[in-house]
């Protein structure tokens, strides 16, 4: 059987260079210090490439961006964050040309622990050939690697052999050393894929599901911008926030551009609820779910305080919220009261994914609205950012509306579609079920996302290794987690 080899940086990446990565891991699993050494050494990783020493180079980014730092958090950071900036950088010739061959293997310079979570269930290699991080007895790394002494291409040749039988093509590029010796022939840009036309739909694996606060990937430039920013955007966060919190909301989408923020409303909203009168009950505003401050949009586009349904949000976050808030339990018949109760009195606010998601695409929608009220009325929400996201599995949520605000200029769009007609509610005759996935379907068609049979547990058991149930206890716990959460950036 055939078996490829191919290069990650500069062949299945388009970057040759894997600086960004390593800011990644500093950043993510360590804090702003690190990142900010990092890029202040920079210049000297440059001149040691220059030179010719680039295993020295690479030797020193490795050191200064996991030395200390457990083992636990690097995985983390592999798991959660890194591939999503690995699959904005992939190449998609050369991955089209990698994977029609029937064994893959993929050749890097960056630690296994890095890329192989993202490789093999992504880029569907099937060995990867990397150095080891060496780790102390307490399962710190040390900032060293294993076997530095020993060529990666030998270890390929080793590896290559074991799987045996067949050509081993390379996939290359000029200056490279890293593509093992037994290689029969060497493929270079640009290449061509040996798929059938029935076979050239297929694309990598999407990552629909990443943590981490940055939005970009920080290159130099990059980096240095962010850190000259932080100062300057906590404070225009708390500008905002505490503008926000003052003003009514009637107001906020007059003041947002003199803010640096923006909203953009589409569609007709309805027209001011009629709970109370008659027996009416209020109207259910079904929304996708892109950040914590979908609720406090959508009331803000209203221009009036239309209480949100939450769950697993911090007391710091409910405090602040300028709109009240109902804590679900997630018991099906206690939160079906707790919705009904709520119609009562007025409208309400729902994101039946239960979670945020970050890429275009629609978790599934729990059914249990579709079951309470026939007066449904979608909302498409959708928001656009320059530096950091807005949400978090793996830190604290408390501080997810002030990473919104400290972006130059966040960007809300609403979209109001009609309210549901009565024929493909449950009083037309329609289960729940189908009236949820009615719901879903035409908010992603109006977004332009995909919908998945993904849930809330299927995003935190990837990203966090936990079903995402929060827990609130003490105070002072909670004082120990705001503490935890600015460890990164004193650290």
């Amino acid at each position: 059987m055939a078996t490829v080899v191919s290069e990650l940086e500069g062949i299945l990446l388009r970057d040759p260079d894997p600086f960004a990565y390593f800011m990644l891991v500093a950043f993510e699993a360590s804090g702003i210090v690190r990142f900010a050494l990092l890029l202040l050494i920079w210049p000297v990783i440059r001149t040691l490439e220059a030179l010719g020493k680039r295993d020295a180079a690479l030797r020193l980014m490795i050191f200064l961006a996991v030395a200390g730092v457990h083992m636990s958090e690097i995985q983390s950071v592999a798991r959660a964050v890194l591939p999503k900036f690995y699959m904005d950088d992939v190449n998609m010739d050369a991955w089209k040309a990698f994977s029609s061959y029937p064994r893959r293997v993929i050749v890097t310079k960056t630690p296994r622990v890095m890329v192989e979570r993202f490789v093999k269930e992504h880029l569907l290699a099937d060995e990867i050939v990397g150095s080891e991080l060496a780790v102390n007895m307490f399962g710190y790394a040390t900032g060293f690697v294993k076997d530095e002494k020993s060529p990666i291409s030998g270890r390929a040749v080793r590896l290559l052999g074991d799987g045996g039988g067949g050509p081993v093509i390379g996939l290359g590029r000029l200056l490279s050393s890293y593509l093992p010796p037994c290689c029969q022939e060497i493929l270079y840009p640009p290449y061509a894929s040996e798929e059938s036309p029935a076979e050239q739909h297929l694309r990598p694996l999407p990552v629909i599901f990443h943590d981490g606060r940055l939005v970009k990937r920080p290159t130099p430039f990059t980096a240095l911008v962010i850190l000259l920013w932080i100062p300057l955007g906590a404070i225009v966060a708390f500008i905002r926030i505490f503008i926000g919190l003052l003003l009514p909301l009637k107001l906020m989408p007059y003041m947002a551009p003199f803010l640096g923020g923006g909203m953009i409303v589409k569609g007709k909203p309805p027209s001011l609820p009629l709970a109370g009168h008659s027996g009416s009950s209020g109207v259910l505003f079904v929304c996708t779910h892109r950040t914590l401050m979908d609720p406090v949009v959508l009331s803000t586009a209203l221009g009036r305080k239309v209480p949100a349904m939450t769950y697993s949000i911090s007391r710091f976050s409910e405090i602040l919220s300028p709109i009240p808030t109902v804590r679900l339990s997630r018991n099906r018949d206690v939160d079906a009261e707790m919705i009904k109760r709520q119609l009562e009195k007025g409208d309400l606010v729902v994101c039946p994914e239960g979670t945020t998601c970050r890429e275009p695409f629609l978790l599934r929608f729990s059914a249990l609205f579709a079951e309470l009220t026939d007066k449904i009325v979608p909302v498409a929400m959708n928001y656009r950012v320059g530096f950091f996201h807005a949400t978090t599995a793996r830190g604290w949520k408390g501080l997810d509306p002030i990473f919104l605000f400290m972006n130059p200029r966040p960007i809300y769009e609403i979209t109001f579609l009609n309210q549901l007609p009565a024929e493909v509610t449950c009083s037309g005759g329609k289960s729940p079920y189908d009236v949820a996935n009615y719901v879903q379907r035409i908010l992603a068609a109006t977004l332009g996302f995909e919908c998945t049979n993904l849930t809330r547990k299927d995003k935190y058991k990837i990203l966090a290794g936990n079903d995402g149930t929060a827990s609130y206890t003490s105070v002072g716990d909670q004082l120990k987690r705001v503490v935890c959460i600015f460890k990164p950036f004193i650290k």
